[in-house]
């Protein structure tokens, strides 16, 4: 079976005054594959994130989406690509002043002008898929713990059926056992659903539990990249170096 490339990075560059944070990164995300990208606390993996999903503009390169440079696009059809999204943000990034359904459903209500109605049905069923149920859904924010809190937040971020979904740094914060809940309901939430995902993280684990492919960023460039289960035998110092949690260079 042929792979189809569903998102594909081309020397992608972004720099901050004289800092050079991306490099010409070069990416190629398969349909209904998990591409995890890793790197230690200041690499720039959540620049790169956020130049691919519109947060932030790159100094140059190409990111396309199903074959369109998203880039260069006017303002309305890159808006319409980036509906192709779900992203499930480090911190959660969930409003305290809603209710927990009204979380999960805000993009429907917001973007897709769907009544309210069937916007908290179509929130009860995401929150049944991540775990969670109807119980929850009148709940505050305030009133759920962090691992809750990051089901809800996946919950939303799967709301409107999103072809891709993005994850920055999803297990942040939590303890080892919530951490493999967590690591466990995106692999069933992508696969269930086939849906072409991208997580950056520096977690080790959580990448080898999630990835179909691992790629490493290294001083702004793509040092390596591979199936997960090649990345003991990747022959790359540095990859080494952060899979073994090294002080120094071997």
């Amino acid at each position: 079976m042929t792979n189809i490339i569903k998102l594909r990075i081309r020397n992608l560059k972004k720099s901050f005054g004289s800092k050079v944070v991306l490099d010409g990164v070069n990416l190629d995300i398969y349909e209904g594959k998990s591409l995890v990208v890793i790197g230690a606390s200041g690499t720039g993996k959540s620049v790169l994130l956020k130049c691919i999903i519109g947060l932030l503009k790159p100094d140059s390169g190409v990111v396309e989406i199903d074959g369109k440079n998203v880039i260069s696009l006017p303002s309305y059809e890159r808006e319409a690509c980036m509906r192709k999204f779900g992203v499930l943000f480090q911190g959660g990034a969930l409003f305290d002043s809603l209710s927990v359904w009204e979380n999960v459903a805000f993009g429907l209500i917001a973007d897709r002008d769907i009544n309210r109605s069937t916007a908290r049905s179509i929130a009860l069923k995401k929150l049944a898929q991540v775990g969670l149920n109807e119980d929850v859904a009148n709940l505050s924010i305030s009133d759920l713990s962090g691992g809750m809190q990051k089901r809800v937040s996946l919950a939303r971020s799967i709301a409107n059926d999103p072809k891709f979904i993005f994850f920055d740094e999803p297990t942040t914060g939590l303890d080892p056992i919530m951490t493999n809940i967590i690591n466990k309901l995106i692999v069933k939430c992508t696969r269930d659903l086939g849906i072409t995902g991208l997580l950056i993280t520096h977690d080790i684990g959580s990448a080898r539990k999630i990835a179909d492919r691992i790629a490493m960023l290294y001083h702004g460039k793509i040092i390596w990249e591979g199936a997960v289960n090649k990345i003991d035998t990747s022959g790359n110092k540095y990859v080494n170096q952060f899979i073994n949690g090294e002080a120094e260079l071997r």
